[in-house]
């Protein structure tokens, strides 16, 4: 059985962080460490216009000896952002993830963000999924099922 997004997140739930593309990156690697988030949404008027990851933030801040003060999000932030959508599956998304080295996936609906799933999220998902099998398993050879 296929397991699509939405019913991920209709478990996890359909929170999302964002941040604005002006905002200060120190201010953005406060929220994430409050929320404890590894990225956020750079949304601008509601519109998903970027993503900034703890990644973003050694590649470009700490590597480039740059001031997280003083630079803001929009400067350091991925602006060709991939995603997936509610109906696809999590199968999907681990593909997509894999491919591209991506650790946290905007989920969107009629062009809006309603939703980020992380590696976590998706292994936990599919640890889960994989419990279940051999539990039913287990019953039916016990005759429990």
């Amino acid at each position: 059985m296929k397991t699509g997004i939405r019913q991920m997140l209709d478990n996890k739930g359909y929170m999302i962080h964002g941040v604005a593309p002006e905002a200060m990156v120190i201010d953005a690697i406060r929220l994430m460490s409050e929320k404890g988030v590894g990225a956020l949404l750079v949304l601008e008027d509601g519109n998903l216009v970027g993503i900034i990851s703890e990644r973003d933030y050694t590649r470009k801040i700490i590597l480039q000896n740059r001031s997280s003060l003083n630079t803001p999000v929009k400067d350091i932030m991925t602006s060709k952002v991939l995603y997936m959508t509610p109906d696809q599956t999590v199968e999907e998304c681990m593909v997509l993830m894999s491919k591209h080295h991506i650790r946290h996936m905007p989920v969107m609906e009629n062009g809006k963000p309603i939703g980020v799933l992380s590696t976590k999220d998706v292994m936990y998902h599919v640890i889960s999924e994989k419990d279940s099998i051999i539990s039913q398993l287990e019953n039916y050879i016990s005759g429990v099922g």
